[in-house]
């Protein structure tokens, strides 16, 4: 029987989702094993062929590099790119160009389209699911002005042009990080920016960037420090990860990288992404005991998870 395997490959990028369709009797193991967080499908569950519900109505999905089309479910084309490799296995993957098929060299191309067809729901689900993604990314440009909102830790952050001023200043909490996430009575902040009203985006930009991996690493050593103890670990280093691909990653040397974009999240999701790579001190796998080590610190981690690959983060250009 074929089984369907999800990852997440996206960041500050749109995730992809993915399938192997084994075509043997055992399906094949992971030769490798990172020992890193894929930030946004990282263990979410695959639905059965029967529960995924295709998009209502005729549509078309086309890849921009789509050699074939075919037609699926209720008439949906979906024109996608084939790639041949020495590969035991089909492979589907899905982003926001589109459908990608990865087949054996020696498959088929009658066996291809059947696997396809099999696996219909599944692909037009994940297809429409990233064109609504991709609509969501759209909207969350950032227009770099005066009254601009971000979200910071898990509220909203308004940004304010004041030449007054000098750097980058927080208003609305007594101190700028400490005890901030949760406080009763706060829903909205102010960064007030040092800069006149003519400035340009890219100014803005750079500036608030700076100002938010700043912030970043605060929050993360603070974490890191509360986190480590509980699991009984060492932590020898903390570095910024700018990864499109990866929300954190972590090494034997006890080295730990994190995401300066996992700012714009609450504390639980930033809980649950440092808990996650301290946990890879233990265990450099995501093997049963590792997520037993994640649950000893954080009993419920899989709502922090599903908020991780579900929020679309404010796009920085």
């Amino acid at each position: 029987m074929p089984t369907a395997r999800l990852r997440g490959l996206g960041a500050s990028q749109p995730a992809a989702a993915q399938a192997q369709l084994s075509l043997f009797d055992a399906a094949e193991a992971d030769a490798n094993v990172e020992a890193s967080l894929a930030p946004s499908l990282q263990g979410a569950p695959v639905l059965p062929a029967a529960l995924a519900v295709p998009p209502v109505g005729p549509l078309a999905y086309q890849h921009p590099q789509a050699q074939r089309f075919i037609v699926l479910g209720a008439g949906h084309r979906v024109a996608y790119a084939l790639r041949r490799a020495r590969r035991r296995s089909i492979g589907f993957s899905i982003d926001m160009d589109g459908l990608t098929v990865s087949a054996p060299r020696w498959l088929g191309l009658a066996d291809v389209e059947a696997a396809l067809r099999e696996k219909a729901p599944w692909i037009l689900r994940k297809l429409q699911e990233q064109r609504e993604r991709g609509q969501r990314v759209a909207a969350a440009r950032v227009d770099w002005r005066d009254g601009t909102t971000l979200p910071f830790l898990g509220q909203t952050l308004t940004l304010v042009l004041d030449p007054r001023i000098t750097g980058a200043q927080l208003q609305g909490a007594d101190q700028p990080l400490s005890g901030l996430p949760g406080r009763p009575g706060i829903c909205q902040l102010t960064l007030r920016l040092g800069l006149p009203q003519g400035a340009a985006p890219v100014q803005i930009r750079d500036t608030v960037q700076s100002w938010l991996q700043r912030q970043a690493r605060r929050v993360f050593e603070e974490r890191c420090a509360l986190f480590a103890p509980r699991l009984g670990v060492t932590m020898k280093r903390l570095a910024l990860s700018s990864a499109a691909t990866r929300w954190g990653s972590a090494s034997a040397d006890g080295s730990i990288r994190l995401n300066w974009r996992l700012v714009h999240f609450g504390l639980p999701v930033i809980d649950y992404v440092v808990t996650h790579e301290l946990a890879h001190l233990r265990e450099m796998n995501h093997s049963p005991a590792f997520w037993d080590v994640v649950r000893s610190a954080l009993p419920a981690f899989e709502a922090a998870r599903g908020a991780l690959r579900a929020e679309v983060l404010p796009v920085f250009d």
